[in-house]
């Protein structure tokens, strides 16, 4: 009814978005709340969804019944919905981005009608990645796999000269790994490597690129799952934080980036001259890798992705100031932005790296012709046609 009664609308999930990607000036629309239950498919090996749901809570309803997702990203409080949209990522040289598990999505179309595509639709991987910009998703199917074990290590000690020469080894090292970096100094920091076990006693390297793996466990209290070693499930080790505390700082805004890992190493070295203007307003910097896809708007689409993401202080004013820059270094490496984390690149700068953003803005604008889930933020970044005030395209 709010869809079918006109005006803007936007969806929200679990609001982790770092931009205005869902405001609007009419309707935000909570998906939060639909509590239909998760539907296992064994034969088919899918799960079948409501979009709002995060991925902890799924995660543990499916290793209940000794099933499990390829991936998930270092936070488990994200909704499906917003993660696929966004093109939240995970880690891992040889998996997909979370939203390459799906498989179908249910969506309330700009008519107000129940519309679904599946993995069979030639436009499906144009819509899959959406940002909200052509509808409100509210089911999604994805891929599952049988449940497995994981243990987590950390690597410490290890040295920039010795990151930057040994980046795909440290990459490949586990099913999933994190390096963590503030940019200055000699210490490049440390690596987190999240290890598929076939067996608890699976044993894994003591050094690694000359890093020094660390024996302590998770401190009680923390708000990280266990490291250490320590094998469990892999909904209790694939996420950085736990799903039962506050998930990274807390109070932050948060940047991401992803080149060609093939450029990782350059693209490392550039960021890295402005090491002396990023520490002053930088928590820390994470670097992961993912398979590539066929989605449009993905930041794996048709070539492996390296992240660089940023968390930074809560100083929006020193942030803004800075990503330019920032932007303007990585520029060289073809770098596509995380949708749901700040940037500042328009429609022109991501015509350039997004090689099917007209597509996709052809996409959405044919699915939604009168402008009911566009905003100024998918205006601006070319995901949208501009439009006045009545809503009618310039």
């Amino acid at each position: 009814m709010l869809v079918r009664g006109g005006g803007p609308v936007r969806a929200l999930g679990t609001r982790h978005s770092f931009t205005d990607l869902p405001d609007t000036t009419g309707t935000l629309v909570s998906i939060a709340g639909i509590e239909d239950p998760p539907v296992l498919d064994e034969t088919a090996r899918t799960v079948d969804v409501p979009a709002g749901i995060r991925y902890g809570e799924l995660a543990q309803w499916l290793h209940r019944r000794g099933w499990a997702l390829h991936n998930l990203g270092s936070l488990p409080h994200i909704s499906v919905a917003g993660a696929l949209a966004t093109g939240t990522h995970g880690s891992g040289d040889s998996n997909g981005i979370l939203a390459a598990a799906a498989r179908r999505i249910d969506y309330v179309s700009a008519t107000g009608d129940i519309e679904t595509v599946d993995a069979t639709h030639p436009e499906f991987d144009g819509m899959v990645v959406g940002l909200g910009a052509y509808g409100v998703v509210v089911r999604v199917t994805l891929a599952v796999q049988p449940s497995f074990r994981v243990r987590q290590d950390v690597y410490s000690g290890l040295r920039w000269d010795a990151a930057l020469d040994q980046l795909d080894v440290i990459t490949r090292s586990g099913y999933s790994v994190s390096l963590f970096t503030g940019w200055t100094g000699d210490d490049f920091g440390t690596v987190w490597v999240k290890t598929r076990l076939e067996a608890d006693d699976d044993p894994v390297v003591e050094q690694l690129a000359g890093a020094h793996r660390i024996g302590a466990r998770t401190p009680v209290g923390s708000n990280l799952t266990p490291q250490g070693g320590v094998p469990g499930d892999w909904h209790e080790r694939l996420p950085h934080f736990r799903l039962d505390a506050t998930p990274s700082h807390g109070d932050e805004i948060q940047s991401e980036y992803f080149v060609d890992p093939a450029y990782a190493a350059p693209a490392l070295r550039a960021v890295r001259e402005l090491a002396d203007r990023i520490a002053p307003v930088l928590l820390i910097t994470e670097l992961r890798t993912a398979a590539p896809d066929s989605l449009w708007l993905s930041g794996a689409y048709e070539r492996p992705l390296f992240g660089i993401a940023f968390t930074w202080r809560n100083d929006p004013a020193g942030v803004r100031a800075l990503l330019p820059d920032v932007e303007r270094v990585l520029a060289d490496f073809s770098a596509r932005p995380h949708w749901g984390k700040l940037h500042t690149l328009d429609r022109a700068a991501l015509g350039h790296v997004v090689p099917r953003l007209s597509d996709a803005r052809a996409l959405f604008e044919r699915l939604d012709p009168t402008g009911t889930f566009t905003n100024t933020h998918v205006e601006r970044i070319g995901i949208r046609e501009p439009r006045d005030v009545s809503g009618g395209r310039l």
